[in-house]
């Protein structure tokens, strides 16, 4: 198929973009890699009248050490994240999760900004960002501010943004020390989306757990922290029963929905397995962790 006509704007600058968003911005998309939008043009999914390319706005593609954490601009194509030193050091995490997004041509292309404002639901980056509690900054007519990555998701393939902002950076703090992390997602074939994704984060202090965070996609219409599992977890060894008690909690809090790729109740326990395996590896790697961040 081919998308409908559209008026194609490009712009070279952040305050350019903005400038455009504001002169109209209900009925225009923002174009950064293109790997999710050009698809639903394609199909007709989404009919804008106005694309605005942000290809040549390179102010906003950088990976920087900012703030005891990793600041990266929107417009940074996933596959630089995934081979940035900086990121395996600091952002454990989503270094892990990178290369189950799509597959590399598709990272190549694609941006972590554009994946994140996208807010599809079964999508590995949201769930990442959700999990360390990243930041991320938006810009419009009245200026920048900035959100935390739970407030900037509203449901399926809906944020908070205002239809004259945009999202420029994220940031992601470094893990405390003794911090072990892991993603692992079950999918049909490598590069599909996951029907279930699981990202873990695990402080350990005198072999018992001081901070457990853990998020999931797939299970719902937007990224789902699992705080009950995270409560049950803290002041705990990481036993088989603790593991499989956190997991009991997850399976019974997530509502997640079926589809031709798998019913709800497969989902749930296919949550449960993905969320002892996944805290399991990150105590390991906490175990192996330094005692000083670096």
């Amino acid at each position: 198929m081919k998308p409908p006509a559209f008026e194609y704007v490009r712009v070279g600058t952040t305050e350019e973009a903005v400038a455009e968003l504001a002169r109209d911005g209900e009925d225009t998309k923002l174009l950064a890699g293109g790997q999710s939008l050009m698809p639903m043009l394609n199909m007709r999914l989404a009919m804008p009248r106005r694309l605005i390319d942000l290809n040549r706005v390179g102010e906003l593609e950088y990976i920087r050490e900012r703030e005891d954490g990793v600041a990266i601009g929107a417009m940074t194509r996933q596959r630089a994240v995934e081979k940035s030193a900086l990121v395996a050091r600091q952002v454990p995490l989503l270094a892990d999760a990178m290369p189950w997004v799509g597959h590399f041509q598709i990272r190549n292309r694609g941006t972590i900004g554009g994946s994140l404002a996208h807010a599809d639901p079964a999508a590995e980056l949201p769930a990442v960002a959700v999990c360390l509690d990243a930041r991320v900054t938006v810009r419009g007519p009245e200026g920048s501010r900035t959100l935390t990555s739970e407030q900037l998701y509203r449901s399926y393939f809906t944020t908070t943004l205002a239809s004259t902002e945009i999202l420029t950076e994220i940031w992601f703090p470094a893990p405390p020390a003794r911090t072990g992390h892991a993603w692992l997602e079950f999918a049909r074939r490598h590069g599909d989306y996951a029907l279930v994704g699981v990202a873990a984060a695990v402080t350990l202090r005198d072999e018992s757990i001081a901070e457990a965070r853990l998020a999931l996609t797939g299970v719902g219409g937007r990224p789902t922290r699992a705080r009950d599992a995270e409560r049950r977890l803290v002041g705990r060894r990481g036993s088989d029963a603790v593991l499989e008690d956190a997991a009991d909690s997850v399976r019974q809090t997530i509502q997640p929905a079926s589809d031709i790729h798998g019913t709800a109740e497969y989902r749930r326990r296919l949550a449960g397995t993905l969320t002892v395996r996944a805290l399991r590896l990150a105590i390991e790697r906490a175990g192996r962790a330094p005692s000083r961040t670096t």
